[in-house]
């Protein structure tokens, strides 16, 4: 018997619709799933719909995969792929694995000797990289920086020394409630001629993307609190 596919699904980076950076041929293979893992279930049905998906969601299988769910668990998420049943890795927002969980199911469907589809859609990361004007031949990304002041003044300063290397550029997030403290504390402990990108609400309609000098970014005052924002830090 031939083994499923393991789909990997974007979704928008927003209340921004289906066809904002997810081609159409995405939602034929939508309609041919039955078996979702999803970080959640509300959310994850909410896109379904507005997706066009058709099928009752009584007949639907759902497998919650979140910082919460058992390693072990994950295995147990593939069993319909080895009976020939396609499965859909869906992402809260973006590309499935890319600062979002779903990462220990493609490894095991690797293992398992499972197909694994990576679908196109979008990626806040690539979006803000592409538009800051930084170097997107050398660059790496580190997720979320540390929560205490202290922490995260090192961690700074430790990126600051990376974009020296190759004018390597750093990609970073926060929490959205925390931008405003990232944002200040970026500009108390980097170089004023640092070059500093912020991308802010990325493919919606509200979407803002500035790059400057710290030095500039002393004299703004952006409305980034509480809305999704990509940090870049670089040199021209």
């Amino acid at each position: 018997m031939s083994k499923g596919n393991l789909y990997l699904i974007p979704t928008p980076l927003g209340d921004s619709g289906f066809e904002a950076g997810l081609p159409s041929a995405n939602h034929l293979i939508l309609e041919r799933i039955n078996t979702f893992v999803v970080e959640e279930l509300r959310t994850a049905r909410r896109f379904l719909r507005k997706a066009g998906y058709t099928r009752d969601f009584e007949a639907v299988n759902f497998h919650l995969l979140n910082e919460h769910t058992p390693d072990s668990e994950a295995a147990g998420m593939l069993e319909t792929a080895l009976t020939g049943m396609h499965i859909g890795l869906l992402s809260e927002a973006g590309l499935p694995c890319v600062a979002d969980p779903g990462n220990i199911v493609v490894r095991l469907a690797h293992q398992k000797g499972i197909r694994v589809i990576p679908l196109t859609g979008p990626s806040s990361i690539m979006l803000a990289l592409m538009a800051s004007g930084l170097n997107g031949q050398n660059f790496a990304f580190h997720g979320y920086l540390p929560v205490k002041p202290d922490d995260r003044a090192r961690a700074l300063r430790d990126l600051e020394q990376a974009t020296a290397k190759g004018s390597q550029t750093q990609i970073f997030i926060e929490t959205p409630y925390r931008n405003l403290q990232m944002l200040e504390s970026i500009v108390k402990t980097c170089h004023p001629s640092l070059m500093l990108c912020i991308a802010v609400d990325l493919t919606l309609v509200t979407e803002w993307i500035r790059c400057s000098t710290i030095e500039q970014w002393k004299k703004q005052n952006p409305e980034i609190h509480k809305k999704p924002a990509v940090f870049l830090l670089g040199r021209f």
